[in-house]
């Protein structure tokens, strides 16, 4: 899909020099009712969400509900299932041995290490629509109707809702956060807040705006509170100096830090008695509590290793002592490549040529020795929170697009920023930079028409890494295709998972579990050796027990016979 939105981008540009008036006459009528739609405001904002529902329902027959495939998803998916199930945690099982996994705390309580915001509206999914999947659809949904309020505040209204719309085609259809439970939404709704509240407090200072704001914060605060910190700061810093400036607001504390207080110490208060239930302390995170147990390698490449923690199983091992710690070392050795790897994962899912386009052609039409304060205060302001926030993501090991997700509207705001200049923008009397802006939706309505048509004609599109806007996501549909054969037995089951020693971690893992093992109809478990492996047979004794082979291709399922003695 990269190649042909290049090809597609390309040809754009060549066309609106030869054909600068291409498909004007069915332009200008949509435009018009696009205009008439986008001054009312709120409706603008309820079209753009139902949009987005309405298109990723509609692409079900052609991108089925997904199955889990990476380590994160299954532990959002237990987060999930324990609060569907009105807890906040699980007792400790008495065989946790045998269930130890990868992003899961066992002790003091089994639980997610992830903060709580995604397996929250996971649940949701589960609780009142049968399936995590909708709680995903449900937060896309209200992400893109959030980007569509924030660019509203930053933009004009027929620019914010074509921003919405945007949003729709490349983060709401085909991409990851769309179609995986690894999260990306619930942050960027958290961003799109923040954002779009904090013009319209400055502009007319309301409890509502306030209270938006305070969300958006708790949001970000339970999704992405590391990216959030480099991502507010400028917020905090504006909306400081603004309320105790000269020209500071009546009735500030009223309306603006007690609502906005009034949240966070809620949000706060509801954090520390999470931490306390599932960790102990109202001070431990769930992630850092995960960390200390399985992790010694450090989030920042300048950190030295910490000691090796006590492993009890080898896959687990070598996930943390191979592949964490060769990402470590190549950090430290290649700082400006990781850089570079991280920029082009950004660009390449947020961006890709065609969102690209519009802010090239903005430097070149650009009027010459123009300097950065000619640039509006509005767009300054998000330059300089994209400036901040970059510069937290340049410094862990790690980077994926959804650690960004707070930037989303950003990103969305000044891509339209480009694209309202280059539309005035003509070459010898001719609408030249009309003709290029009417070309970006349009080539990304016929990409979302060809992505979603690919499957009908049979061609198979290659997972592309890194992703972009449609990169099919990793699924192990072996292992949902094997859990619903045995939910389709009377009986409930175990299955003890065995791997090979050349066993890839990153490449499938297998043992992930529901919140109530005891009560799940198929429990997942590792193999360790025939003594311990009895011990676990006997605890579940009314179960058929199975041997899965993981490594074999495809997967081996046999009935669990126990080694006899040479």
């Amino acid at each position: 899909m990269i190649l042909i939105e290049f090809i597609l981008t390309a040809l754009s540009i060549l066309i609106a020099f030869i054909f600068p008036n291409l498909g004007a006459r069915w332009f200008e009528p949509l435009e018009r009712g696009f205009i008439q739609l986008a001054r009312r405001r709120g409706l603008a904002v309820i079209v753009v969400g139902i949009t987005a529902l309405v298109v990723r329902a509609a692409l079900i027959p052609v991108e089925p509900i997904p199955q889990p495939g990476i380590h994160d998803e299954f532990a959002y998916l237990l987060a999930a299932d324990t609060f569907a199930h009105g807890r906040l945690t699980n007792p400790t099982h008495p065989m946790w041995v045998h269930f130890e996994t990868i992003h899961v705390n066992q002790r003091p309580t089994y639980c997610s290490k992830y903060y709580p915001a995604q397996g929250l509206i996971l649940a949701i999914g589960q609780a009142f629509f049968g399936h995590p999947f909708w709680g995903v659809w449900l937060s896309v949904g209200l992400m893109c109707a959030a980007i569509c309020w924030m660019l509203q505040a930053w933009l004009p209204p027929s620019w914010a809702l074509l921003g919405g719309l945007l949003a729709v085609i490349r983060l709401g259809s085909f991409s990851y956060w769309a179609n995986s439970y690894w999260g990306g939404a619930v942050a960027a709704i958290g961003g799109a807040l923040v954002l779009g509240a904090l013009p319209r407090i400055k502009q007319h200072p309301r409890v509502r705006d306030s209270l938006l704001m305070g969300l958006g914060l708790a949001l970000l605060a339970n999704s992405r509170p590391y990216e959030s910190l480099f991502f507010c700061l400028p917020v905090a810093i504006l909306l400081l100096a603004w309320m105790f400036g000269q020209n500071r607001p009546q009735q500030w504390w009223q309306k603006i830090v007690l609502p906005i207080g009034l949240v966070l110490v809620l949000t706060i208060t509801a954090m520390g008695y999470y931490f306390w239930r599932t960790t102990g302390s109202p001070i431990t995170t769930p992630y850092l509590l995960n960390t200390r147990t399985y992790n010694p390698v450090p989030i920042f490449p300048w950190q030295a290793l910490s000691p090796s923690p006590e492993f009890h199983h080898t896959v687990i091992r070598d996930s943390y002592m191979r592949r964490v710690a060769d990402n470590y070392n190549f950090a430290r050795l290649h700082p400006g490549a990781l850089a570079l790897i991280k920029a082009t994962r950004f660009w390449l899912f947020y961006f890709g040529p065609i969102l690209t386009f519009p802010i090239c052609m903005l430097g070149v039409i650009l009027p010459y020795r123009m300097s950065f304060t000619d640039i509006s205060s509005k767009i300054r302001f998000l330059l300089l929170v994209c400036l901040t926030t970059t510069l937290g993501l340049l410094l862990p090991l790690y980077f994926n697009p959804h650690y960004a997700a707070p930037l989303t509207a950003v990103v969305y705001a000044l891509v339209l920023y480009a694209m309202q200049h280059l539309r005035r923008w003509g070459w010898h009397a001719r609408s030249i930079g009309l003709t290029m802006v009417r070309s970006v939706p349009t080539i990304c309505v016929l990409l979302l028409l060809a992505r979603a048509v690919s499957p009908r004609i049979h061609v198979a599109l290659p997972r592309e890494f890194p992703q972009t806007w449609a990169s099919p996501q990793s699924q192990m549909l072996d292992r949902s295709k094997l859990e619903n054969e045995l939910k389709g037995y009377p009986e409930h089951h175990l299955v003890i998972v065995r791997y090979q020693p050349s066993h890839d971690a990153p490449g499938g893992e297998w043992v992930y579990n529901d919140a109530n093992i005891d009560n799940s109809n198929v429990v997942w478990a590792r193999d360790i050796g025939e003594d311990q492996n009895q011990e676990l047979i006997k605890y579940f004794r009314n179960r058929r027990v199975w041997l899965l082979e993981a490594d074999k291709r495809p997967p081996k399922l046999i009935p669990y016979l126990p080694e006899r003695p040479m």
